[in-house]
Parts: structure tokens; C-alpha cells; sequence
């Protein structure tokens, strides 16, 4: 979720009795996001960090702000399980098969994420939660599983917990929680879309993170791409245009790879409009506590 997974939108959902999560990749400061979380809510929270990037840092600024819940994604988690651990923290680490769950396991990861294929933004592997999920769970038991990818109701919730997970991670129904500061142009779209409008994408939206499969909702930049013939980086329709500028005035090119969010201004339906296949099922504008209410409606 990217820029969406902001402090207070992550305190909204600690608040309701979930797991609220930072996104700290690209941060500038992990440790004033942490300490600013931990302002507004006295319940349990984690943080995201991408492994395309070196995230040595922002980890530590994160561990020394007093995160204790630490989630890694894409990439291998072992460099980092030692410090996570002398902070006294727990690990969680995305994976897309039972094999890279074992690995991750071995490595010293306390909970494996199994990511399906339904899953919004970037996605690490390709197959479905309905089969990755047993799979994993099956592979690493007695390790916990946390299930992501397609759920977005408290039937998903119902239905991994059914598949042997012992959490659910949602993404793509909290981009419509009141407490999330997205575009609103994106929030339209997202109201308006159904499963088959999240499309899965090789190599498409890439700026800044070249190389990692992701899924978004179709757009006029997918539809110029498609009609050109589906060519590589660099040949594309409107390559290194610019679309849209954020609130700071720097220029967000066409493809880029980067949530809309308060503040933008420019052809923000040109831009990478992340969303999961649960798509279908985020119909409203709701407060971060009512999606959660709802999400645990029927355990």
C-alpha cells in the first residue's frame, strides 16, 4: 500500500484490536514515523521494509525508535535476523511457496507471511492463496502463518483461518478506510472496480523498482501500452513523461512506481493504481474500526 500505510491510518487499525503496519521502504525518517505511531496508539503495531532496497538503516532508526514488530518482503530476511532479534523483536517475512517458507523458517524468521497470487501492489510469487496457504502451512508447522492476497471480507478472514493460517493480512480493502490519505481520484476508481479490473503486470509500473511483478487497476497507460504491442522498458508509449507531481512539486513520470496520494495533482489515472483482486468487495468509504469489526464478524 505504500504511501497509504501512514501512522495514522496504522493507529486507527492497532486502535480497533488489529496489527497496524507501517510502510517504511522509501522513508526519510523510519524512526520519527515510529515514535510518531507510537504517539497515537498504545496497542501493538509493525513495519514494512522492502529488501530491493538496503534498508540497514532505516531499520536500525526504526529498532532504536522501539518497532518490535518487523515485517520483510522481497528478498532474503537472513542478513537481518540477528538485529531484529538482539532488539527484541519479532520477524515476519512474505513469501510465495512452502519451499521459501522453509528457507525463511531455517533463517530464523518468527512468522512466514504466504503471499498469493491474488494480491495487490507488488507480488512476489504466482500462486493462488487458496493452495499456497496449506502449503505453508503445512511446510513450517508449528511456525505461524499469516495468510495475505485476495482477502478482503470476513469471509477471507474465515476462509484462511479454515486453510490453517493463524492471521489474515489485508492490504487493498484498508486503502478505503477513512484514515487512509489516497488520491481521491484512486478512491473513486477503487469504489468503481471489480476483480477482473486488477491486472498482473511482469515489469509495467517500474520506476524506482525495476524487475518486480505487481498488480494495479487498467488504466489509459496500460491500455497505450497494450496497444503498442506490450514493448520493454524504454520503448513504451509516453516513456519518462511526466503525469502527476506530489505535494513537494518534484515530477512523477509515467510508469513510475508510487501510490496517488493527498496532495498529487496532474493525470493521476495515469499513475499505478495498486489494488488486489479482493477488489470487488471494498464498496465503501468506512473508518479503519468498521473494516476491521467487519473482518472479524464470523470467527
Amino acid at each position: 500500500m505504500g504511501g497509504a500505510a501512514v501512522p495514522a491510518l496504522a493507529a486507527a487499525v492497532s486502535n480497533a484490536g488489529a496489527l497496524g503496519m507501517l510502510a517504511l521502504s522509501w522513508a526519510d525518517d523510519a524512526g520519527g514515523a515510529v515514535r510518531e505511531l507510537r504517539e497515537l496508539t498504545e496497542h501493538p503495531f509493525g513495519a514494512n521494509f522492502g529488501l530491493q532496497l538496503d534498508q540497514h538503516a532505516r531499520l536500525d532508526g526504526a529498532l532504536e525508535a522501539g518497532l518490535r514488530i518487523v515485517s520483510l518482503f522481497w528478498g532474503d530476511p537472513a542478513p537481518h535476523v540477528d538485529r531484529i532479534h538482539d532488539a527484541g523483536a519479532l520477524l515476519l517475512h512474505t513469501v510465495g511457496s512452502a519451499e521459501e517458507a522453509k528457507r525463511a523458517v531455517a533463517a530464523g524468521v518468527d512468522v512466514v507471511v504466504a503471499q498469493g497470487f491474488e494480491a495487490g501492489g507488488h507480488v512476489w510469487g504466482q500462486v493462488g492463496s487458496l493452495a499456497l496457504v496449506p502449503a505453508v502451512v503445512d511446510a513450517v508447522d508449528p511456525t505461524p502463518v499469516i495468510a495475505a492476497g485476495g482477502i478482503g471480507d470476513a469471509r477471507g478472514v474465515a476462509a484462511v483461518f479454515a486453510l490453517g493460517a493463524q492471521a489474515a493480512w489485508v492490504g487493498t480493502r484498508f486503502l478505503l478506510a477513512a484514515e487512509a490519505p489516497i488520491h481521491e481520484h484512486y478512491r473513486r476508481r477503487l469504489l468503481d472496480a471489480d476483480e477482473t479490473d486488477a491486472l498482473w503486470f511482469a515489469d509495467l509500473f517500474d520506476g524506482g523498482w525495476p524487475n518486480a511483478p505487481h498488480r494495479a487497476l487498467r488504466n489509459a497507460t496500460v491500455d497505450a501500452w497494450e496497444a503498442a504491442g506490450r514493448p520493454p522498458t524504454g520503448s513504451r508509449p509516453g516513456d519518462g513523461d511526466q503525469v502527476a507531481t506530489r505535494s513537494n512539486g518534484s515530477g512523477i513520470p509515467r510508469y513510475a512506481s508510487g501510490t496517488p496520494v493527498e496532495g498529487m495533482e496532474g493525470d493521476i489515472d495515469a499513475m499505478s493504481l495498486w489494488a488486489g483482486q479482493s477488489v470487488a468487495l471494498a464498496r465503501a468509504v468506512e473508518p479503519a474500526a468498521a473494516i476491521v469489526a467487519e473482518l472479524v464478524s464470523r470467527l
